[in-house]
């Protein structure tokens, strides 16, 4: 495969990155002494480092590779999903929309912040369909992030599942030992790592390339709809309104996201590291855009790839020279590292805070928990593995990406607006809300593997089905909160917390 990856040079930026890295975090463990620390920092997270640490957690290889793709097939329109991310994170940030109220509660998990509204038995309900979605989500960042290596470096596709483990035991290995503050030092590092790589390279692209013929590119490929997203042929208003719907709940929700906001100092930190932060999620969404309306320009019909998704990275081992390969395969390393360590650690801390509860009952001394916590993060990093290995993309990543979150963030958003600003919310609705909400999502992911319903998967479409899910969850909160209401009286309805344990 031709690149112009040299392991003398660029060989030696990535490794002299990746072995700084690792020191860095497995220096940082001599301050994890309980479960605070390992999953929250010890809530002492500033704003800048917040601010970084939110940024790059949530740009990885995966981001760019399924953003590169949607530039690749419809143009600037693809950028739609950073615009929609930027405006509704300031506006949460501004208001403090239920992040608020779940920093000021002080809780650990969002499902957490539930048992106090819902009862017990919903903390525990959540937690598992949190998981489920978080878990799922997480499965392609594996073989993604592989990929991206294999075409970028030149190295043999056969190589793909060592690179996958390679990639694992590097970022386990400090998230294992140092936790949430391993995690937040290391994310700073490579943030700045990530911003330079990123705009260095843009730079180099448009320099090789020219503005013009990018633009060229996605006017002849997509016509209007390459900057207009309601007009694009693979778009549309129902795209626009799931993906205003998707980013809307996972600003809320999602565990990586919703981490940061309670490790921060105070209510007013986590608002302000949301709303300085938000302008970004434009330009991680932009930049890879270009990067894959650039591999349209560059790259004749014989060179392109069978799958649209590895475009970019062909499209940047040709352009790129020594030396500036190796500064960006570095950055992305540091965007994948920081993400995968993130998310290692959100989906243990929901599993132990939240599923384990049934068994520890917050019961256990700080060591066997954050050992626990650390056999956690080893046990989901097997399963990432494993599932990376077999599972069969059938859709855009992006896609893909919206609909296993959506598992999870469709209800559990639901549960969030109705436990902060409804009073009438109660368990009944929440169960409704959590089964609902799942329903769809996870339907339309099956119905797309069998040969014999693809067909109408492909009829129904991901947004549609997407759409529907968060339509059915707000169904089943409020149609099931009033009908506890109506059925059990206020006097009961009022107390919604279940007594005893699980």
């Amino acid at each position: 495969m031709s690149t112009n990856f040299s392991w003398m040079l660029d060989g030696s930026i990535v490794g002299c990155y990746i072995l700084v890295s690792l020191v860095v975090g497995l220096l940082i463990r001599k301050y994890v002494s309980n479960v605070d620390d390992y999953l929250l920092a010890g809530r002492e997270v500033d704003l800048y480092a917040g601010m970084a640490s939110l940024a790059a957690t949530e740009f990885g290889i995966i981001t760019c590779m399924s953003a590169a793709q949607l530039g690749f097939k419809y143009g600037f329109s693809g950028a739609t999903v950073g615009i929609l991310f930027a405006i509704v994170m300031f506006i949460v940030g501004k208001t403090g929309f239920c992040i608020k109220p779940l920093r000021n509660a002080g809780v650990i998990t969002i499902p957490e912040f539930f048992e106090k509204k819902f009862g017990k038995r919903v903390r525990w309900a959540s937690g598992v369909v949190i998981v489920l979605g978080g878990l799922l989500n997480m499965g392609v960042f594996l073989r993604t992030g592989g990929e991206f290596l294999v075409y970028v470096v030149g190295l043999n596709p056969k190589y793909l599942e060592i690179t996958m483990t390679a990639l694992l035991v590097i970022v386990a290995l400090y998230t294992v030992l140092g936790g949430m503050l391993s995690v937040i030092v290391t994310d700073f590092m490579q943030f700045i790592l990530m911003s330079v790589g990123l705009i260095l390279v843009t730079i180099i692209i448009i320099a090789n390339v020219g503005w013009g013929n990018i633009i060229n590119a996605a006017v002849t490929k997509s016509g209007a709809g390459a900057f207009n997203p309601f007009v694009n042929d693979g778009l549309g208003w129902q795209y626009v309104l799931y993906t205003l719907l998707s980013v809307s709940a996972t600003i809320l929700t999602w565990q990586t996201m919703v981490a940061r906001v309670l490790s921060a100092k105070s209510s007013k930190v986590a608002q302000k590291m949301y709303t300085r932060t938000s302008v970004f999620y434009i330009a991680r969404s932009i930049i890879p855009v270009v990067w894959g309306i650039a591999a349209i320009a560059v790259l004749t019909p014989s060179q392109m790839p069978s799958n649209p998704l590895n475009a970019m990275p062909k499209m940047l081992a040709t352009v790129l020279p020594s030396g500036i390969i190796g500064i960006l395969v570095a950055a992305m390393l540091a965007a994948d590292m920081s993400t995968d360590s993130s998310y290692l650690l959100g989906w243990s801390s929901v599993i132990y805070n939240d599923i384990l509860v049934i068994i520890h009952k917050n019961s256990w001394e700080e060591k066997k928990a954050v050992l626990v916590n650390r056999l956690l993060v080893v046990a989901i990093g097997i399963f990432l593995l494993l599932y990376g290995l077999w599972y069969p993309l059938k859709s855009d990543l992006w896609v893909y990406m919206t609909l296993t979150a959506t598992i999870y963030s469709v209800s559990v958003s639901t549960l969030l607006i109705a436990a902060c600003y409804w009073k009438k919310a109660n368990n009944w609705g929440a169960y409704s809300s959590i089964v609902l909400g799942a329903i769809c999502p996870v339907l339309f992911l099956v119905l797309q593997q069998l040969p014999s319903t693809v067909a109408f998967a492909e009829y129904i479409g991901p947004y549609i089905s997407g759409i529907a899910a968060f339509g059915f969850a707000w169904i089943g909160m409020i149609g099931g909160s009033l009908l506890k209401y109506k059925v059990m009286g206020n006097n009961s309805v009022s107390n919604v917390k279940e007594k005893g344990a699980i």
